[in-house]
């Protein structure tokens, strides 16, 4: 056989013979007993490892193994047989050697140490040694977003615990500071930071369980679960860790929610919060529906500063006596608040300057004295000075300002290009004209634009009405009295109504009269009223004639 056939051959058989050891059991391997004899492999190797000879001998017997297993190769050849390095072979020597001395091993020199894991804790040998069979539930959740979104609110290796809530209503939430950490900076400075807080329990009394637990889901899963009840709180906590993200989905939840009975409270919560775009929002919703929202319970929760700001406000679309009244509830509901009775005295402390920015003197005389001149909240000489400053060609100084407010100015989206009249139309007898529109931004429809009589002046009765989906939103019955003209005549509902943008609704006019009245004609699809683009189409509710080309409604009167 060839001087290089049998090199390969020699060198072949030395590794089956490494490889039987290795596939040899433990208790073979230590055995003192052992049937036959072992291969001679075996026998090299179990005197290199003996640990009664000297460190030189094992030296010289490890030097020895390498050279038999790649004794293919010249000592100057790089490449040995089966594609072996002489890199391979010194790796080879160093894992014999560490095994003699018992250092610990990454796993693959486990069959060749005999003690190695005595000096290793148990926890770090089953993870060198891979023998940690992984839990299930992290089989069973192969993304990180699920296995993260799985130890929200779990005890299983939580290194932190929050109490939430007031003394007495609080709750003991389970955490892991990595996770706050890279999801808040007020966390990662809290836990790693040079302040950083080493108690295993941290107490924060100033934010609801339920809003900090929305909080802590959203760092876990980047879910966000928000709820009317808990929105505020939520935004209050998102705030207060420095979570935008969450913040923002906060403010957009109010945004969408916002009405007149709240926009009073969110508007306070706005300044509070620092939100100028919400705090835009609820003075849009205050204004149009001022008589509404000063009507509303949310009002009476208000802050003082709150209650300046808004009665300051020139803008407020409403009579000052619904102003005066509102000013009254807020202080009771503020002494009550504070644990004082509900007097006069009382009231006037709480209000402090804010009484005298209500608008007494622009109130009618008997709006006046049927209001505020009997509510005692005024002095004598207060009340007096009103009524001669109504009455008195030399008007007294008063401490109330005198300049009406101005309100909103309504407008008009007339969605007709001409109107004409005929001899047999346009006839009513209690059919209903109806027309849908939808709008590309909210707005307060206040009322409707309807034509009169086309033979002189005339009276009709009207019941107007706003629905979407089928649902009421607001209707009245009322009057009106045209003067022969083509001119439109205003039919007011009994407060602004909020239309949402991109949904369809359907305003209707049912009219009774005996005249024939004008309509319109070369009716449009869409019209640009300033900022707002509404849309037109037909309504199944017509039953009069009245659709996108023509008949009655000419306009939406709104607030934008």
């Amino acid at each position: 056989m060839p001087t290089a056939d049998c090199s390969l051959f020699h060198h072949g058989r030395i590794m089956r013979c490494l490889t039987y050891l290795l596939l040899l059991p433990e208790t073979l391997k230590k055995s003192k007993k052992l049937p036959g004899r072992l291969p001679a492999c075996y026998e090299i190797l179990t005197l290199s490892l003996s640990s009664t000879k000297k460190k030189q001998q094992k030296e010289e017997k490890t030097t020895k193994m390498a050279a038999e297993l790649f004794s293919a190769a010249g000592p100057n050849s790089t490449n040995l047989a089966n594609g072996t390095t002489v890199a391979d072979a010194e790796k080879a020597k160093e894992a014999v050697c560490l095994a003699n001395s018992g250092g610990g091993g990454n796993g693959n020199t486990g069959g060749l140490s005999s003690g190695s894991a005595a000096s290793t804790p148990t926890s770090q040998q089953n993870i060198n040694n891979n023998n940690v069979d992984p839990p299930s539930w992290q089989c069973s959740h192969p993304t990180l977003r699920e296995r993260n979104a799985l130890m929200f609110n779990n005890e299983l290796m939580a290194d932190i615990h929050f109490i939430v809530g007031p003394l007495g209503a609080s709750q003991k939430i389970p955490a892991h500071k990595y996770v706050l950490a890279v999801g808040s900076s007020v966390f990662c400075a809290m836990f790693y930071g040079d302040l950083a807080e080493e108690e295993s329990e941290i107490h924060i009394p100033d934010v609801e369980p339920a809003a900090f637990l929305i909080l802590l889901k959203y760092l876990y899963s980047d879910e966000i679960d928000l709820e009317a009840d808990t929105v505020l709180a939520t935004l209050y906590a998102a705030k207060k860790y420095i979570v935008p993200a969450l913040a923002k989905a906060c403010v957009t939840f109010l945004e969408t929610s916002l009405e007149a009975k709240n926009a009073c409270v969110l508007l306070s919560q706005s300044r509070l919060f620092e939100e100028p775009e919400l705090m835009q929002r609820c003075w849009e919703v205050i204004d149009a529906q001022a008589e509404l929202a000063l009507r509303s319970e949310g009002f009476c929760e208000i802050d003082l500063q709150t209650l300046e700001i808004i009665l300051q406000r020139e803008t407020l679309n409403t009579d000052e006596v619904v102003v005066f009244d509102a000013v009254m509830n807020w202080a009771a509901a503020e002494c009550k608040r504070q644990g004082l009775g509900p007097t006069t005295c009382n009231k006037r402390n709480v209000l402090g300057k804010a009484l005298f920015l209500v608008r007494i003197p622009t109130m009618s005389v008997e709006e006046f004295a049927n209001g505020a001149a009997q509510s005692d909240i005024l002095t004598l000489k207060e009340t007096h000075n009103v009524f001669l400053w109504y009455t008195a060609a030399k008007k007294p100084t008063l401490d109330f300002p005198l300049v009406p407010r101005k309100g909103l100015s309504p407008q008009k989206c007339h969605r007709f290009q001409s109107s004409a009249y005929r001899s047999n139309q346009w006839r009513y007898r209690g059919r209903c004209d109806s027309i849908q529109f939808a709008v590309d931004k909210r707005i307060f429809i206040a009322g409707l634009g309807l034509y009169g009589s086309s033979g002189g002046k005339a009276e009709y009765a009207v019941k107007i009405e706003l629905k979407r989906q089928g649902v009421t939103l607001a209707q009245n019955r009322t009057k009106f009295v045209s003067d022969g003209s083509s001119s439109t005549f205003p039919v007011w509902f009994e407060h602004p109504v909020q239309v949402e943008q991109d949904t369809f609704y359907t305003v209707s006019a049912v009219l009774d009269g005996n005249e024939l009245s004008y309509f319109g004609q070369e009716g449009m699809t869409e019209v640009q009223c300033g900022k707002v683009t509404f849309q037109f189409q037909c309504s199944s509710d017509s039953t009069n004639g009245t659709g996108v080309q023509g008949g009655q409604i000419p306009e939406l009167v709104f607030y934008a």
